[in-house]
C-alpha cells in the first residue's frame, strides 16, 4: 500500500479522470434545474399582462417557491442522506420536472402558487445531492473546483433559458416553454442512471483513482441524526452564509429581466444577449472562485486561509453592484450585474465546499439542507422586500444596496463562528 499511495496522489494524470465525467453530469443537472427555475422570470411581464398580476402578486409567487424550497431543503436533504445520492437525485429530478411542466396548465394565481410550491420542493434536492456526490467522488483538495464547475450550470441554465424561452413563446406560446424545458429532465435521468454509482462500486473508476479519491482520512459510514447537527457552530456558519447571500442570487434570478426592461427597455425578444453576457461572466466567476481556493490549498495555504481569501476577493468584487440602478447605459448595467453574479458564484462555490470541509460525508446533504433552508428563508424575505419596494417606489436602489453589502457581512459572520474552520467534532 505504501508504494501505491504516492503514485495515486502525486500525479494528476495517473489517478484517472472518471470523477470529472461525474462532475459534468452534475453540471448538466444544475443546468436543467435553473432552466426550469428561470422560465417564470423570463415570462414575468408576459404573465403579468396575460393574467393580471401585480408586483406584489409576483413576489408572493416567488415566496411560494422559496417557502417550499426551505421546507424541502430540510426534508429532501435528509432523504438523500438516507436513500443515497443515485436514487435520491433521480427521484427529485422526476418530481421537479413534472412540477415544471405543470405550470403549463395554470391560468390563475392559485394554480401558479401550487405549481411553484411543487417545483420549489423538488428543486431543493439539487444542491444536497450534488454536494454529496462531490464529497463521494472528489478528494478535499479538488472539491471547491468541482463544486465551482457544477455550480456553473446555474448560469448555463439561465443562458439556455434566456435563448430558448423567447423563441418557444414566440412560436408556440408561453405554456409550451414550461412543457418543453420541463421534459428535458427525463433525458438527463437516463444519463444519470446509466453513469452514476459510488466510486467504490463503479466499473469505470480505476483502483488508482479510487485510492486518490479516498486519500483523505477514512470516515465512518453510520447515519447522523439531523438534530445532532444543530448545536455545532460550523452548521450555523454555513447557514448564516446562505441566509445572507442566497437571497441576492434569487434577486438576480427573478428580477434582473424586469430591471432590464424597466430601466433600459429590454423586452422578452431582446433579452438573450444581455442575459448571455451576465451569466457567461458569472460562469467564469463560479469556476475561478473554486479554482482559486483549490490553487492556494494545493500550494500549501491552509484550508481556512484559502477558502476565506477566495471568498473575500469575491465579496469585494460584488460591491460595485450598488451603482447598477443609476447607470444610464444598458451594457454598463449588464457588466456590473455580471461582475456581481460572478462574485456570488465564486463565493458560493467556496461556501458549498465548506460543508464537506467541516463535516463527514454522511452528514453533508443534511447540513446542506439546513443551510439551504436558511437561504430559502432569506429568499422569502428578499422577495417581499423587492415586491413592496417596487410597488411603492418603482426604484431598484435599495435592492442593489443590499446586494452589494451582503457578502462582506456573510464572510464576517462565517469568520466569527469558525475562525479556524475546524471540522465539527462528530463521532
Amino acid at each position: 500500500m505504501d508504494s501505491v499511495q504516492p503514485t495515486a496522489t502525486s500525479g494528476l494524470s495517473r489517478p484517472g479522470y472518471f470523477r470529472w465525467v461525474i462532475c459534468v453530469l452534475l453540471l448538466l443537472g444544475t443546468t436543467k434545474n435553473y432552466m426550469d427555475r428561470w422560465v417564470l422570470s423570463a415570462l414575468k411581464t408576459t404573465l403579468q399582462h396575460d393574467l393580471g398580476w401585480s408586483e406584489i402578486d409576483y413576489s408572493h409567487i416567488v415566496i411560494a417557491f422559496q417557502a417550499a424550497y426551505a421546507v424541502g431543503m430540510l426534508a429532501v436533504g435528509r432523504f438523500i442522506d438516507r436513500v443515497g445520492t443515485r436514487l435520491g437525485y433521480a427521484i427529485v429530478m422526476v418530481f421537479w420536472s413534472l412540477a415544471s411542466m405543470a405550470h403549463a396548465v395554470g391560468s390563475s394565481l392559485s394554480s401558479f402558487f401550487l405549481a411553484r410550491v411543487a417545483l420549489g420542493f423538488g428543486e431543493s434536492g439539487i444542491f444536497p445531492a450534488s454536494i454529496k456526490a462531490v464529497a463521494e467522488w472528489f478528494p478535499a483538495k479538488e472539491r471547491a473546483l468541482a463544486t465551482g464547475i457544477f455550480n456553473a450550470g446555474t448560469n448555463v441554465g439561465v443562458i439556455l433559458a434566456g435563448l430558448s424561452v423567447p423563441w418557444i413563446t414566440h412560436h408556440f406560446g408561453w405554456r409550451w416553454a414550461f412543457v418543453i424545458i420541463g421534459s428535458l429532465g427525463f433525458a438527463w435521468l437516463a444519463l444519470w442512471l446509466l453513469l452514476y454509482q459510488k466510486p467504490e462500486d463503479h466499473p469505470r473508476c480505476s483502483k488508482a483513482e479510487l485510492e486518490y479519491i479516498q486519500g483523505d482520512t477514512p470516515q465512518p459510514t453510520e447515519k447522523i441524526k439531523w438534530l445532532r447537527l444543530l448545536p455545532y457552530r460550523q452548521t450555523w456558519a454555513i447557514a448564516c452564509g446562505k441566509f445572507l447571500t442566497d437571497p441576492i442570487w434569487w434577486f438576480y434570478l427573478f428580477w434582473v429581466p424586469d430591471f432590464l426592461e424597466r430601466q433600459h427597455g429590454v423586452h422578452l425578444a431582446q433579452l438573450g444577449p444581455p442575459i448571455i453576457v451576465i451569466y457567461v461572466i458569472s460562469d467564469i466567476g463560479s469556476v475561478a472562485g473554486g479554482w482559486f481556493s483549490s490553487f492556494l490549498i494545493q500550494r500549501g495555504v491552509s484550508v481556512n486561509a484559502g477558502r476565506k481569501m477566495a471568498m473575500l476577493v469575491c465579496a469585494i468584487g460584488i460591491v460595485p453592484i450598488v451603482f447598477a440602478y443609476r447607470v444610464s447605459g444598458l451594457w454598463q448595467a449588464v457588466l456590473l450585474i455580471g461582475l456581481a453574479a460572478a462574485g456570488h458564484q465564486g463565493f458560493s462555490a467556496n461556501l458549498y465546499t465548506l460543508t464537506s470541509d467541516l463535516f463527514p460525508k454522511r452528514a453533508v446533504a443534511s447540513v446542506m439542507g439546513i443551510a439551504g433552508m436558511a437561504g430559502a428563508v432569506g429568499g422569502m424575505l428578499i422577495a417581499d422586500i423587492v415586491g413592496y419596494v417596487l410597488q411603492w417606489t418603482g426604484s431598484y436602489r435599495i435592492p442593489f444596496f443590499i446586494a452589494g453589502s451582503a457578502y462582506l457581512v456573510a464572510l464576517a459572520m462565517i469568520h466569527v463562528l469558525t475562525p479556524r474552520l475546524e471540522p465539527a467534532g462528530l463521532v
